[in-house]
This record gives C-alpha cells, sequence and structure tokens, in this order.
C-alpha cells in the first residue's frame, strides 16, 4: 500500500474526517506534511501564528500555556487528537505550546486545507466545535477546582 493510501487510511479512522468522502481525504493526505518529533521538541510555540493544525498519529504531547511562575500544563493529547487549531479557526497567535511527551509521528494540515473542509463539510466543523467545547469545559472546571483550593485558609 502506498503512503498516500496508508495516510487516508489513517484519516478516515479519525472522529473528526469520518462521514467525509474518500476523495477528500486523499486530498487532505496529499497535502498534509507526515512530521515526526522526539520527546521534548516543539510542534510549536505560544504567540507564533497559527499556519497549521497537527493530526497526533501516534505518541504523546502536552499542551502548555506560559506563566509568571513557568509553563502550566493544560491537557495532554495523543493519537487521532488533533491540536492546533484555535490559531487557524481564530486567525489569532498560538494559545499555548505543544510538546511532545514521547516520540510523535504527525501529519501537519495547513490552514487553507482544513478551512476548505470546514466549509465543504458542515459535520467536521460541529466535531470541532463539540470538541473544543469539552475542551473548554475541562479547562474551565479545572481553573474553579485551582482558585477554590487557593481560596481556602491554610
Amino acid at each position: 500500500m502506498s503512503l498516500l493510501a496508508d495516510e487516508v487510511e489513517i484519516l478516515r479512522r479519525v472522529p473528526l474526517f469520518q462521514g467525509i468522502e474518500p476523495s477528500r481525504l486523499k486530498l487532505i493526505a496529499f497535502t498534509s506534511q507526515a512530521m515526526r518529533f522526539s520527546a521534548g521538541d516543539t510542534l510549536f510555540h505560544q504567540g507564533d501564528m497559527g499556519d497549521s493544525a497537527y493530526l497526533i498519529l501516534s505518541g504523546e504531547v502536552a499542551v502548555l500555556a506560559s506563566s509568571p511562575i513557568g509553563d502550566i500544563e493544560l491537557a495532554r493529547f495523543g493519537r487521532n487528537d488533533i491540536v492546533g487549531e484555535i490559531g487557524i479557526l481564530c486567525d489569532i497567535p498560538r494559545t499555548a505550546s505543544v510538546r511532545a511527551l514521547t516520540d510523535v509521528a504527525t501529519l501537519r494540515i495547513g490552514k487553507e486545507c482544513l478551512s476548505d473542509m470546514l466549509d465543504a463539510f458542515p459535520s467536521m466543523a460541529r466535531i470541532m466545535l463539540r470538541e473544543m467545547a469539552m475542551r473548554l469545559n475541562r479547562t474551565s472546571s479545572e481553573l474553579v477546582a485551582a482558585r477554590a483550593a487557593a481560596a481556602l485558609p491554610t
């Protein structure tokens, strides 16, 4: 099987891309760039302009936000998760850095390709919106818990 066919098969199994016709998946695979990162490598930095999203094929990454006390881990993601989509969707600088915790294999999906796919497939946009809302809910819950713990008398 060719590398392109392998990538199409991988994309077909990712929840975000389910229901998308194979010819469109082939376009994503063709325009995407396979990238590998070693443990400790940074996929992108907070403040960089968002020009792509990364589909994690294998391995685990941490999402880190800079703070006055150092980096704060916001989340961890692994196989079939996508990171970096917020910068593309909102056309803003990256809101966090992403660092490989293990060796990581990714598909780097360019901004134009992802935007075109979201325009063409509203169901994909709904799935991505749902995932982002769940991430926001989780982050909000963690923030409330952290603030409550900080407010407790010592």
